[in-house]
């Protein structure tokens, strides 16, 4: 399922200088010489291998000077630890690389720095990597997700001075105007969501405050749909790490705002904040590259294009009382019945609170919804298609169920059942994925295994429950089979590198639920894809490793961070990874958009595409470095858990 971000304005890529110089400057092959450097690279999770897993780093170049090759791993000093031969070849990767062989590092368990040096008949070395256990490995990865959760902050409650960490990104209260926002009738589009056709937005009326929350990506709407997503996994992430005071509070503060899109008294949810796609008479957030803050000085009114980006439209998922999409209902209940567990140790009244919103949102479902349109999840609905919802009711039955069992609510059974029914549904179905904003079963199917404790309801119990996890799991260990670098996701589709995080997460939620660890070498695996073991080389999250995205297509941190390699970094941002080539042939561009030197130029990157795919790291590629909040909190879930099987 994919999870289109729609483009702004479009420019042609900027020309490449030297590749190879570039590369050699980035460490990119390690710092060999240059005469050498087109030939050999090596590959490794630069963040880390965790002690007593298996570990496996790449190496890439012509198959005759693989074949010889040999490689010693040498500590911080220089001095050599072990060594050995490299393993058979995975596959072919592309013409300048036809052969990828692999180094075994798995005897490696002794805490420490170290780097890959090849000898024999190949030169190179690797960037640096750690030895560690996981805990160790994993917590700096989550506290640097939660810091882009505070960057991508809105409204007045902004983080600044000794709320942030030396080096964050840091922006000024922004969007004060959405306190008092105009509700619109939806808005309709043509059929690639590329044009309102609308002359002009329709006000119905109804003001809302949504002031808050967190921006979407690089951009600054508020979608429900993925803020409840990441919600949902701060919360599940923080029952494990509930002394992580900022993890706690960044919960809290996306909760704050998803309370505000749901109006109890009207029985209405609004579905997102902003527009992203507009007209001639309607100016949209993706027109324009600035500040968060920016908007509020805008000196506009009503009539005037620009009118939408100060005073921005909030647009409805259901009209008041009616129906809601079965998606974002499920997803939003789910959400609110978790932060009712969150509450039900330490005040009963508040978690009840809680409970009883999440029933009236759940109540309110749209479940016999009409088969021959697309799940409403946005507007327009291509930035992010959605084609199940059955997983979603599950998910809110389940959390349902589990929050009226620790109150002493007596419809926890009738939850606990319907949960059963919709994962029925959901098996049954032929939309069935991974891990990802648009499939929730991997969360949904853990604790409804939880809420059944042992037994079965119409027709589901916990085989067929971990039997669709292990399908999950499967699907990608095929993948990972036929691929050199033993990627478990699609290197040609949207949102490669979330879904490798989804795929680790499912792994250890799997083991962790069922004790069984078949996994966990392909937990591992994908972890290090995501981390730096794959054909570019670079790590896919922000200040993670030696090489990582350095110029995101993020506005805040182009404007205000480290365009030039220096000042901040978004540091902890998820981005999207490689993609299909030829979405990748016109890229980004503003007039007030900073040109980014603080990596290689667009092209230094072409020499490692392959498989179809390609990945940029220029502030123009939305297609492969724009961030975004579902990303990030997906790989905190995936960090949180590994450091959690450290203690099993």
């Amino acid at each position: 399922m994919n999870v289109l971000r729609s483009p702004a304005l479009l420019v042609t890529a900027t020309t490449a200088a030297s590749l190879g110089a570039a590369l050699v400057a980035m460490n990119l092959y390690g710092g060999v010489s240059a005469p050498s450097v087109p030939e050999v690279a090596v590959r490794v999770d630069q963040v880390g291998y965790v002690r007593g897993e298996k570990k496996q780093a790449y190496v890439m170049g012509p198959s005759a000077a693989l074949a010889g090759a040999r490689f010693k791993v040498v500590d911080a000093k220089g001095k050599a630890v072990t060594a050995g031969r490299l393993g058979a070849t995975t596959g072919r990767w592309n013409a300048k690389y036809p052969s990828v062989r692999t180094a075994d590092l798995s005897a490696l368990n002794t805490p420490g720095t170290y780097r890959i040096v090849l000898t024999g008949t190949a030169a190179g070395r690797s960037p640096a990597f750690r030895v560690a256990d996981a805990r160790e490995l994993m917590t700096p990865l989550v506290r640097d997700n939660v810091r882009f959760l505070q960057a991508q902050r809105d409204g007045a409650d902004v983080l600044s001075g000794n709320g942030l960490p030396n080096g964050a990104l840091k922006h000024g209260p922004s969007h004060l105007a959405d306190e008092d926002a105009t509700v619109y009738a939806d808005p309709e589009y043509d059929g690639e969501g590329n044009e309102l056709l609308d002359e002009r937005l329709t006000p119905t009326g109804d003001r809302a405050d949504v002031s808050g929350g967190w921006f979407d990506a690089g951009d600054f709407l508020k979608f429900t749909g993925t803020t409840s997503y990441s919600v949902a996994e701060l919360l599940i992430t923080q029952q494990d790490l509930p002394h992580m005071k900022e993890l706690s509070a960044e919960a809290t503060h996306g909760l704050d705002w998803l309370d505000k899109m749901w109006d109890e008294d009207s029985e209405t949810l609004y579905a997102q904040v902003g527009i992203g796609a507009g007209n001639e008479n309607v100016r949209t957030d993706h027109d324009v590259w600035r500040l968060p803050e920016a908007d509020d000085r805008l000196d506009v009114s009503p009539g005037d294009p620009d009118y939408t980006i100060k005073h921005r439209p909030v647009f409805r998922a259901n009209d008041p009382g009616e129906p809601i999409t079965p998606s974002l209902a499920g997803r939003v209940a789910a959400v609110f019945a978790l932060a009712a567990q969150r509450a039900a140790d330490t005040d009963p009244d508040e978690a009840q609170d809680w409970l009883d919103k999440a029933a009236a949102v759940y109540d309110l479902a749209d479940t016999d919804p009409d088969l021959d349109e697309p799940l409403f999840t946005a507007f327009p609905g291509a930035f992010y298609p959605e084609d199940s919802w059955q997983d979603d009711m599950e998910f809110a039955g389940a959390e349902l169920a589990l929050a009226a069992g620790t109150l002493g609510d007596d419809r926890e059974g009738d939850w606990t059942d319907d949960s059963a029914r919709w994962a029925r549904a959901y098996l049954d179905s032929d939309v069935k994925g991974t891990l990802n904003v648009a499939d929730v079963s991997a969360l949904a199917h853990v604790d409804l295994a939880t809420a059944l404790d042992g037994t079965r309801a119409n027709g589901v119990g916990d085989e067929e429950l971990y039997e669709d996890l292990r399908r999950q799991l499967e699907d990608g260990v095929g993948r990972a089979g036929n691929d050199p670098f033993g990627a478990g996701a699609v290197y040609d589709d949207f949102d490669a590198v979330p879904h490798t995080f989804g795929l680790v997460a499912t792994a250890r939620l799997y083991a962790k639920a069922t004790g069984d660890t078949r996994y966990a070498a392909f937990a591992g695996q994908q972890r290090g894809w995501a981390l730096g073991a794959n054909a570019w080389g670079t790590s896919f999250m922000i200040g993670a490793g030696e090489v990582y995205p350095h110029c995101p297509e993020h506005q805040l941190a182009n404007l205000r961070g480290s365009h030039d390699g220096k000042g901040a970094i978004l540091r902890g941002a998820v981005v999207n990874g490689p993609n299909e080539a030829s979405k990748l042939e016109e890229l980004n561009g503003f007039p007030t958009m900073k040109k980014c030197t603080a990596a290689p130029p667009t092209g230094a990157w072409t020499d490692f595409d392959g498989k179809g795919a390609r990945y940029v790291d220029d502030v123009g590629a939305w297609q492969t470095v724009e961030p975004a909040l579902d990303f990030t909190t997906t790989a905190l879930l995936a960090f949180a858990l590994t450091a959690e099987a450290d203690n099993r």
